[in-house]
């Protein structure tokens, strides 16, 4: 069963918050990042990636870049910027994207329960990006990123968030990107039972987003504990900051493909070994988008084509049924020798929030082909983790994205 607890955040002060909320460290490249802590001084970037003060001679790993995040985190609670609430508590958070809305509750889940799998992930993290934020939280001494949890809605919990969303808010902006933030607090002693309460049935939370962000803080509650053998399971150390959302308010957008070339095949003959798997449509120029499962949109040699899959019934499992799987199993892999998509420089992944015109201009600049996916189903995430496995690198984009900065959890060194 679930274990989940409240915390004392460090938070924006008044009038901050708008200022100070960014998008997690990872949708940035460095140069990206660069410019928005230009264009917004304030903003919580500043911390999460500390190279932006640094000319490009310093490496992203260095450690002076996490020294530095650990001093600019000082400062901002000196300075006034972050506040540190009197006690432990919960919060709804709330993201509006155009007419659609999700609300989660921002707590602290177990180390414990990441480890005995009561908290399923769905797929492997990088090496080298979960040392990177092993180490910005152990400098820092605080997690300022949530990891994004989903759970099969409870009927309780959501009667609960409807009450708190009808009092006033702590926060409520609209970013540059359109996106609504707004903040609760639950700070009422009965509330904050409840919840607790509630979320001890749950069985299992899955990670929707943040697998590197959730791996680093097990790590860093790991060496903590071995720091102090003597720990009691109490400590802040032993939980890590997360929001979790009830799966039938999420959506999942696409995450396509783009290919860079054809693995020495011609338009034709790449065409014809398509033949083999697929039903091919040419569509023109306009963009085709998949309207269902086993329909791809593949963009080649300046125009579009619907692919079908001639496989009937896929019912092969809970990750080789997936879209994403297909294309890997039958087309990236036999066709265009991409056996591991994880590590060929030849594959790139565009986030389905940027629309399709993205892949193809990429497919156009490198003459290579583009692949547009239909977007994996919240169901099928819960059966790939319930099975204990793993879906295919970038099988899945949330929107929209939570914002890091709003509420910190402090660990004890």
């Amino acid at each position: 069963m679930a274990n989940v607890r409240p915390f004392t955040a460090w938070r924006p002060a008044d009038g901050y918050a708008e200022k100070i909320a960014s998008l997690p460290y990872d949708v940035y490249s460095r140069s990206e990042a660069c410019e928005e802590v230009k264009n917004k001084p304030l903003s919580f970037l500043r911390i999460d990636r500390a190279e932006t003060a640094f000319d490009s001679t310093v490496d992203t790993y260095d450690g002076r870049v996490y020294k530095k995040a650990g001093e600019l985190f000082r400062e901002w609670k000196e300075r006034g910027y972050l506040i540190k609430e009197e006690k432990p508590q919960y919060y709804v958070y709330s993201l509006t994207m155009g007419d659609r809305t999700q609300t989660g509750l921002v707590l602290c889940a177990a180390v414990d329960d990441y480890i005995n799998g009561t908290i399923l992930k769905h797929e492997n993290t990088r090496a080298d990006k979960e040392a990177d934020r092993f180490r910005h939280i152990d400098e820092l001494s605080a997690q300022t990123g949530p990891v994004f949890l989903t759970y099969r809605a409870v009927k309780e919990i959501g009667e609960l968030i409807s009450r708190v969303r009808n009092t006033a808010p702590l926060y409520d902006f609209t970013s540059d990107d359109g996106i609504r933030h707004t903040v609760w607090a639950i700070d009422n002693g009965d509330d904050i039972a409840a919840v607790t309460e509630s979320l001890s049935h749950t069985d299992h939370f899955y990670i929707a987003d943040g697998h590197h962000r959730a791996a680093s803080a097990v790590a860093v509650g790991l060496k903590r504990r071995e720091e102090h053998p003597d720990y009691s399971g109490d400590e802040e150390f032993n939980y890590f900051l997360s929001v979790l959302f009830p799966d039938d308010e999420l959506m999942i957008m696409d995450y396509n493909r783009v290919v860079k070339d054809l693995n020495g095949l011609t338009v034709e003959s790449f065409l014809k070994r398509l033949a083999d798997g697929f039903e091919i449509e040419r569509c023109g120029s306009e963009a085709y988008r998949p309207r269902k499962k086993g329909e791809i949109g593949m963009f080649l040699d300046g125009g579009w084509y619907k692919l079908t899959s001639k496989i009937c019934e896929r019912d092969c499992g809970p990750v080789n049924s997936l879209d994403v799987s297909l294309l890997q199993n039958e087309v990236l892999a036999p066709i265009l020798g991409i056996s591991d998509p994880k590590t060929d420089g030849r594959i790139e992944f565009v986030g389905g929030i940027r629309g399709l015109d993205e892949p193809e201009r990429r497919a156009k600049e490198t003459h290579g082909v583009a692949f547009a996916m239909y977007p994996t189903t919240i169901s099928e995430l819960f059966a790939v983790a319930d099975a204990g496995l793993l879906m295919p690198p970038k099988s899945t984009w949330f929107e929209p994205k939570l914002r890091s900065g709003l509420l910190i959890h402090e660990i004890e060194k």
